[in-house]
């Protein structure tokens, strides 16, 4: 490694660690102070809250590190933009794209690192803040099995769901089980899917067993479309249905083919699989925006105004990137497209401030 690449190296590296710790710790405080009245409420105790706040450490750093690597990259370069480093490399016969080695070395490493704490880490810390959370902030009376199916405990309810659908906000393999004060079992619902409209459950192809207090058989019933009183909304369904960011490539790439065999469809988690390939790519494209930005000859008077413009970069990046996984949500674009297309665009666009 030169003199040149062990600079670069150093300072981006330097520069990252202090944005990312500086960042992180705005996110917890400001995070901190949202969830307080939800902590003392609930009588958490400190340490509990402490390692609430450390189990989800690694998912910020995944989201944080891109913008933190695009700051990092800024300043660097800026500042040697400023002091005329980068002219007194050139007119030494270093090139820019020399220049861009490290960088890009940089950019793949962080990408590979990202991609493993999203595989290996994400899902294990997060899947424990998220417990801590529902069960013991929220209260939340909701156990999660290990493959697709959720059941939520009521008011002297049961229900069994086979399936979510967070696009459209409908429920498959529906199993409702009302009990008497004895627990005893008065009436079940089973339906085909449920769909919410309008602040109701409205369910389809519904078969309904009620107990007859006369004879104490149950009687069976048949609907084709009924309002059942399910008092859990689409929000409360979702905070409990195991998320994608909870599972590894390998587990969600599983979940989805057990999805499709049963029939339903995967289209929101096929468009979070790919994302978990797409997301970490992001780093090394933002490594490319940065140097480009920075080491433009015209912001070498001013090291914010290169900065600001790689924050603008990767705020319109997130809302293009946030934009296309919406339309793939509702199957406006092919998973895949929906995934790396905003990659795509700014891979073109890093590319050519680069070379300009």
């Amino acid at each position: 490694m030169s003199l040149i690449d062990k600079y670069l190296t150093r300072e981006i590296f330097k520069y990252f660690g202090i944005v990312l710790l500086t960042v992180v710790g705005i996110y917890l405080a400001v995070d901190f102070f949202q969830r307080i009245d939800n902590f003392l409420e609930a009588g958490l105790p400190f340490l509990k809250i402490i390692r609430f706040y450390q189990l989800k450490v690694p998912l910020i750093i995944v989201q944080i590190a891109p913008v933190g690597i695009l700051l990092a990259v800024s300043i660097v370069f800026g500042l040697m933009n400023k002091n005329n480093e980068i002219i007194a490399l050139k007119s030494s016969g270093v090139s820019i794209t020399y220049l861009l080695r490290p960088v890009v070395l940089i950019g793949l490493l962080l990408s590979i690192i990202i991609f493993l704490l999203s595989e290996l880490i994400v899902p294990i810390t997060i899947s424990k803040a998220n417990r801590i959370w529902n069960v013991e902030v929220k209260k939340e009376s909701a156990v999660i099995s290990k493959g697709k199916n959720i059941w939520i405990k009521g008011n002297r309810v049961i229900c069994h769901i086979t399936y979510y659908n967070p696009a459209n906000s409908t429920i498959f393999g529906v199993a409702l089980n009302f009990f008497n004060n004895d627990f005893r079992l008065i009436r079940r619902v089973d339906a085909k899917k449920g769909v919410f409209k309008k602040g109701k459950w409205i369910f389809y192809d519904i078969m309904e067993q009620k107990l007859d207090k006369e004879s104490n058989h149950y009687r069976v019933t048949f609907f084709e479309e009924r309002e059942e009183p399910f008092h859990f909304l689409p929000e409360d369904i979702e905070r409990v249905v195991k998320k994608s960011e909870e599972m590894g490539f390998l587990e969600l790439l599983a979940y989805i083919r057990n999805i499709e065999n049963e029939g339903y469809d995967a289209s929101v988690y096929k468009v979070d699989l790919h994302a978990k390939l797409a997301f970490p790519f992001v780093s090394f494209i933002m490594c490319l925006a940065g140097a480009g930005i920075s080491s433009r000859s015209k912001l070498k008077e001013s090291l914010s105004v290169s900065i600001f413009y790689g924050i603008c970069v990767a705020f319109f990046y997130w809302i293009f990137y946030s934009f296309c996984l919406s339309l793939g949500y509702g199957e406006m674009l092919p998973p895949f497209m929906a995934a790396w297309v905003a990659n795509f665009v700014f891979f073109c666009f890093g590319i050519v401030v680069f070379l300009k």
